[in-house]
């Protein structure tokens, strides 16, 4: 069975989800990521999985469920601190990050018989998930992340290796406001969209 990896930063104002200010305040922009990162743990949860870990910059907080182990990240750009995820897997793993809270437990249920590796594209040209049958560090070190190409430039990187990928669905991160709106309208019954409601009327007032 597969190890679903999370990995995130610890909502605290000013550190998290900064372009969502303007329109919302560094404070209901961290009440916007506690709320996404909730969402996306409980889908982790809920999913099949011989371990849950969650690779964490900063301390857990009442938002995270049981069952998970805890994990800090290492030091260095988010292509080694992903690499340093994966090689604390000894076998098939499935990495996400804390940007997709309209992600599904049917989502992260994912079979490698057949092939190697796993790759959900996000829209902005990042990714929103990497599975590896074989966790090897060495596949995504050097990548460039965060701009427009990183997901094209880290699939080629499996694609060489000789890896069969198999794609999940694309994607939308919450970076903007556009995108919060759009992630909760998907997933209307969670926590991020409650959350989300709630920071709008507080605007409105």
């Amino acid at each position: 069975m597969t190890t679903l990896l999370v990995i995130a930063k610890e909502p605290v104002p000013g550190r998290v989800k900064t372009r969502l200010t303007p329109p919302f305040t560094p404070q209901e922009a961290a009440h916007l990521a506690e709320a996404a990162l909730a969402d996306t743990l409980r889908a982790v949860a809920a999913a099949p999985a011989s371990r849950r870990i969650l690779v964490l910059d900063g301390a857990p907080g009442p938002w995270l469920p049981p069952g998970f182990d805890v994990l800090p990240q290492c030091a260095g750009g988010l292509d080694e601190r992903l690499a340093h995820a994966f090689a604390r897997c000894a076998g098939p793993a499935l990495l996400i990050g804390m940007d997709t809270p309209q992600v599904t437990p049917e989502l992260l249920t994912v079979d490698f018989d057949g092939c190697d590796a796993w790759f959900g594209p996000a829209e902005d040209g990042g990714f929103w998930a990497l599975g590896l049958a074989d966790p090897d560090p060495d596949l995504l070190r050097g990548v460039p992340m965060s701009t427009p190409e990183t997901g094209a430039v880290q699939r080629q990187r499996l694609l060489a290796a000789g890896l069969r990928v198999r794609d999940l669905p694309c994607l939308r991160d919450v970076d903007t406001a556009a995108d919060a709106h759009a992630a909760a309208a998907l997933a209307p019954r969670g926590r991020f969209a409650e959350r989300l409601a709630e920071c709008a009327a507080a605007g409105r007032r």
